[in-house]
């Protein structure tokens, strides 16, 4: 597999220097991303270099993930406005755990093969570095000049709304740059990729391996992933797209590519899965002549939730997508088989009341729930022109007047879903 051409047509090429296509194909080299370890999970943004090495890896190629203990105590400025805070060796170490975690979804560390993937922080070979060691061996090879005409330090610098740029954040792109001058060194890492952003501290490393190691390295960058109505990638009402599932549920994770647009749809099946070319040719087709059947983003959804999550997960989740459009005793089956933490996920906010479960134990009239203690219907009279007229359902199911909610309404032991109607849910939580 020719890596340089699988991510120009996956739409994953940015950028390469020259002579890169004819570097890789002379024999395995081994690249590396580096990820700094802001939080314990990645979002789904850092999937875009996640994948870089996947298809690196795939083409019989070493991929190294580094984790940057030490730079994500400085803060990169690229793409920033402000500086950003900085974190103890503590909870690094636990937010490098929880990274691996993920990456081992991705990359495959286990192999036995020459190619299989290591982890990396640069934290544990920049911590003995002394200040003076560090500006003698290493900022001496390169000149302020040099380092002032990059973009993000010229943005920084320049920006309206900046304070300026503190001169830690100014030694961001050495400290990057000596890293790959380290695994140069130590792993004959001679390949750094990232996101499109990345490229003028990716560049300073390929100069410090140059002048100081007296070699030849480069630099591969992706795009920068955009939706096709401007908005950001991976960003929600509610922040980022999460792999954790304590950040992210599985639901929403499966939602968020299953509303995809079909342009985007079209645009992530390639970025985000390992299916070929003319497969994702081929379901596109299939996904044109019937939109509305919703192909490519099921494909898309199934397959990342999948690998990120479990099959379980992601059948869960299906079948809590489908439930609000189930009629009958197969929904309100579906409705009573889910799991708690999905009912709170599908019906984020709708109007929600909390009962006590002595409450429940007592009994609750439905007229009592829909209006005193849920203050769902704005009054006894207009709860009893709905029931009367057969439009209040209980768990999906119709109920009149005469309906008692108990123990056995519960969901997950916790939930009762009341409805009027086809489009009004009402959440009653019991604690």
């Amino acid at each position: 597999m020719n890596l340089i051409e699988e991510l120009t047509w996956r739409g994953m090429l940015h950028d390469s220097m020259p002579g890169m296509e004819e570097h890789i194909a002379e024999q395995m080299r081994a690249a590396y991303v580096g990820i700094d370890p802001t939080a314990d999970s990645l979002h789904i943004g850092h999937l875009v270099s996640v994948m870089m090495l996947k298809h690196l890896q795939v083409a019989g190629h070493k991929p190294i993930a580094l984790v940057g203990g030490a730079t994500g105590m400085i803060g990169d400025p690229s793409g920033k406005s402000a500086e950003r805070n900085l974190l103890d060796e503590e909870t690094l170490r636990k937010n490098e755990d929880g990274l691996k975690a993920q990456l081992k979804k991705f990359l495959d560390f286990e192999s036995k093969e020459k190619n299989a993937a290591e982890l990396v922080n640069n934290y544990d070979w920049m911590k003995n570095f002394s200040f003076l060691g560090f500006i003698r061996d290493v900022g001496k090879h390169i000149t302020v000049n040099y380092m002032m005409a990059k973009d993000s330090v010229k943005k920084r610098i320049a920006g309206e709304d900046s304070d300026g740029m503190s001169f830690t954040e100014f030694t961001y792109q050495l400290v990057q740059g000596y890293d790959f001058l380290h695994l140069y060194r130590e792993k004959n890492c001679t390949i750094q990729m990232g996101g499109s952003d990345q490229w003028g501290n990716i560049v300073t490393g390929t100069e410090l391996i140059r002048r100081i190691g007296g070699g030849k390295a480069f630099a591969v960058t992706c795009p920068l992933i955009t939706k096709a109505d401007g908005g950001k990638f991976g960003k929600t009402e509610s922040g980022n797209v999460w792999l954790d599932p304590e950040k992210t549920s599985p639901y929403k994770f499966y939602q968020f590519w299953l509303n995809t647009s079909d342009e985007d749809a079209e645009k992530y099946i390639k970025i985000f899965t390992l299916f070929g070319k003319e497969e994702i040719e081929k379901q596109t087709a299939e996904h044109k002549e019937a939109p509305h059947e919703r192909k490519l983003q099921k494909t898309l959804a199934e397959d990342i939730t999948i690998r990120v999550h479990s099959k379980e997960e992601y059948e869960n989740a299906v079948k809590a997508s489908e439930i609000l459009f189930k009629k009958g005793q197969e929904a309100v089956d579906g409705l009573k088989s889910l799991p708690a933490n999905l009912i709170q996920d599908i019906f984020e906010g709708v109007p929600q009341a909390t009962f006590t479960k002595t409450d429940l134990a007592n009994g609750i009239d439905i007229v009592s729930a829909l209006v005193e203690k849920g203050q769902f219907l704005k009054s006894n009279g207009e709860a009893r022109r709905e029931l009367k007229q057969n439009a209040i359902s209980v768990n999906k199911e119709k109920v009149t007047d005469t309906k008692i909610l108990g123990e056995d309404d519960l969901i997950g032991g916790k939930y009762i879903l009341l409805q009027k109607g086809k489009k009004n849910n009402f959440l009653v939580t019991v604690e």
